[in-house]
């Protein structure tokens, strides 16, 4: 379970933003602030995964909390560590900047629809999901893991997402004995459509293996697996 900490200085937005998250299987609110002193009190107390950081803040911008909880993990090792992400209205090249540069693992900008979060809610667990397993990482798994692509490899078409992508690729290395198209979006909570998109750019680009399966009714089905 991703625990999350909501901080907004509107009451409304933060409460939104709560519904959004607590309707994704796997994350939990724990904790809503409104200030940049709450939320550095409300992160020393519930040690969230994740922090949902808006930039405006009444008492101190976003990016200055999120420095200020990277302070307090490096002076404590034992204290558990916080990604954040940052929702704002702030479209500033500079700010954009900052956020990176403070550690935040991305960065949306309102107004945005409910799925667009949800979607970033869904990269953040499959990252964190594969930090935790990685021993020895190769250098794909850092390329996936900070989102550059080496040079030659293929960028999403028009119309597919990174994050989705990301879910889509776990969902096949969990199940190596290869998913239909169904199997695959039940798995991933996603539509049959949509899988089945995802499933045929990895094979169009070779990531991913296509075989048939003839059943009861003659028409055979397509199985993906992911190439080791």
């Amino acid at each position: 379970m991703t625990t999350v900490l909501v901080v907004d200085d509107d009451f409304m937005v933060a409460k939104l933003h709560g519904r959004y998250v607590s309707a994704m299987d796997g994350f939990t609110v724990v904790g809503v602030a409104h200030n940049g002193a709450e939320a550095l009190r409300a992160a020393e107390r519930l040690h969230p995964d994740l922090v949902l950081l808006d930039i405006y803040l009444p008492d101190m911008d976003g990016i200055d909390v999120l420095r200020a909880l990277r302070t307090a993990e490096e002076r404590d090792a034992s204290r558990p560590s916080t990604d954040a992400l940052f929702i704002t209205a702030a479209r500033d090249a500079g700010v954009i900047r900052a956020a990176l540069r403070a550690g935040a693992l991305h960065y949306l900008i309102k107004p945005f629809n409910r799925s667009a979060l949800q979607e970033q809610l869904r990269h953040v667990a499959s990252l964190r999901t594969r930090l935790d397993e990685l021993g020895e990482a190769r250098q794909e798994d850092v390329d996936q893991i900070f989102g550059t692509r080496p040079p030659g490899s293929r960028e999403l078409p028009k119309g597919l997402a990174a994050p989705t992508a990301d879910l889509v690729e776990r969902t096949l290395r969990d199940h190596p004995g290869g998913l239909s198209a169904s199997e695959c979006a039940e798995a991933g909570a996603l539509s049959r459509v949509s899988a089945r998109r995802y499933l045929e750019w990895f094979a169009g680009t070779g990531r991913a293996e296509v075989t048939l399966r003839y059943g009861g009714t003659g028409r055979p089905e397509r199985r993906y697996r992911w190439k080791s």
